[in-house]
């Protein structure tokens, strides 16, 4: 028997998953981090903390499979993206990593589009200047660090600095390299024009892969503080969203990945390289040859129903409010939720934006609030499906959803109405590091390509349909849509209170 690890760097730990050639999962570890907020907007962590982990993590699937090092055929790497890291030339790191939910950018988003200009930039990269990316935390180093950005000789993704530890190459994925917007969209590299109107040298950025590419391989050092065998090839991966796009099957277009996890995640493959004019969705490359994406984020999915929970009845487990809940009818009676609660990015890029409960009256209870969080949550995603609609670039026929929210029935069937599309969860522990591995498996030869092993692997449950609530959740959210443009000078003008 042969196996595959897929590795997951993500924000408070990596991950590594061990499946064998017919897709079972034989094993998860994963070695815990925190990270660091040394003033407000900011969000930093060490990038040797990733290689600790990714060292202890894979140490540890071995162990607990019983597999040997000579068994695996070949590593992916997924992780979070957008994060910068900032390397001198012999690759030690410059300064902490800057990381997506850092918001300390705004002038530095300007700046990207007083340079470029931001209709422009949109057309090339696919995306507006947004505070999470790379490339503003690389102007803002420039800016106020500039002692540090002058010893810099490399720019890196948090799961590439992991690459260059265990092969000690420097290379990043496509997916990845089209998140930090200093990506030419169409030619899936770097953007020449993009990098000159901001003044950034081209060799600061490695070369960049498919998904299933072998960009390295595994290097006698890392072999011995991992339990990997010297010459195990590394492939590419991609960023987490498009790992668990691949692991979910949202490849050809039509298949929606949907995650409920803290974060809300609405994600669509297409054939061709596609924008949203004003920027409200992401439109990155995939981690699969000849095909991009797009993307919705809601900031607060279901850590909007962990806030309430935690708030207002922490002696409650989630299964019980999410069965109380079901007693209530759809809509809530009149209560309307939104899940603002740490700003949003679509369809409104807005970390101002703030969370509320619209229509309380005393006929109210808990499980109304309960049903009315789920709701407004829903209504949140359903804001992506219809950007993406409206662009014309994706007919979204089928929806696979993975995260810890889908666990409840209720919320998935909320959901189905919703949307108005048939829901299949997806059993998939974690999607991420499974779509890493389904890549690793491509490159190292089982599969002719990714369609072909997403589709071998995948593991599907029974499917949620709409119910006759979709014609009333249809009418509630014209409702909901009305909120935001309301309610978003209010909400602005208390932040600054």
């Amino acid at each position: 028997m042969t196996y595959v690890i897929g590795i997951d760097s993500s924000t408070t730990a990596t991950k590594a998953q061990l499946v064998d050639t017919a897709g079972n999962v034989i094993a998860i570890a994963s070695s815990e981090y925190s990270y660091a907020t040394p003033f407000d907007l900011w969000s930093e962590q060490d990038p040797e903390l990733w290689w600790t982990a990714t060292k202890a993590a894979v140490s540890e699937v071995l162990a607990a499979a019983g597999v040997t090092g000579n068994e695996v055929v070949a590593v992916g790497l997924t992780g979070q993206m957008h994060g910068l890291v900032l390397l001198d030339d012999k690759g030690v790191s410059l300064r902490p990593s800057i990381l997506w939910n850092d918001q300390r950018t705004a002038a530095e988003c300007d700046e990207i589009r007083d340079r470029v200009g931001k209709a422009r930039l949109i057309s090339i990269t696919g995306n507006d200047a947004l505070t999470g990316f790379t490339a503003p935390k690389i102007l803002w180093v420039r800016n106020n660090e500039p002692e540090v950005f002058a010893k810099a000789r490399h720019v890196l993704l948090p799961k590439d600095f992991v690459r260059l530890r265990l092969t000690g190459e420097y290379a990043s994925d496509r997916a990845g390299g089209a998140g930090t917007i200093l990506f030419d969209l169409k030619t899936r590299t770097w953007s020449d024009d993009v990098l000159a109107d901001l003044d950034l040298d081209r060799t600061l950025f490695p070369g960049t892969f498919e998904g299933h590419d072998i960009t390295g391989t595994v290097t006698r050092e890392a072999a011995e503080v991992t339990g990997l065998v010297a010459g195990t090839p590394v492939v590419a991966g991609a960023g987490d969203q498009a790992a668990n796009g691949v692991a979910v099957g949202a490849i050809d277009p039509g298949v929606v990945g949907l995650s409920l996890g803290t974060s809300g995640v609405v994600f669509t493959a297409t054939d061709r390289p596609a924008v949203e004019a004003e920027g409200r969705l992401h439109a990155f490359c995939h981690g699969v040859a000849e095909r991009w994406h797009f993307m919705g984020v809601m900031l607060s999915a279901a850590g909007s129903l962990r806030w309430f929970r935690d708030t207002l009845a922490p002696e409650t487990d989630f299964a019980e409010l999410s069965q109380s809940a079901a007693a209530v009818p759809a809509g809530s009676e009149g209560l309307l939720f939104l899940p603002y609660l740490t700003g949003e990015r679509t369809p409104h890029p807005d970390p101002l934006a703030r969370g509320a409960f619209v229509g309380l009256t005393v006929r109210h209870d808990r499980n109304h609030m309960t049903r009315s969080v789920m709701e407004g949550v829903a209504f949140g995603l359903l804001d992506s499906f219809e950007l993406i609609r409206a662009t014309g670039n994706a007919d979204l026929t089928e929806v696979r959803a993975s995260g810890g929210g889908t666990r409840s029935p209720l919320w998935r069937q909320i959901l189905a109405d919703v949307l108005g599309a048939e829901v299949r969860t997806v059993a998939t522990a974690e999607g991420a590091a499974q779509g890493a591995a389904v890549l690793a498996a491509v490159g190292a030869g089982w599969f002719e390509d990714a369609q072909e092993a997403s589709a071998a692997w995948l593991r599907l449950d029974q499917p949620t349909t709409p119910s006759a609530d979709t014609g009333r959740y249809s009418d509630i959210y014209e409702s909901y849509r009305d909120l935001y443009p309301a309610l978003a000078p209010t909400m602005h003008r208390l932040s600054r209170t």
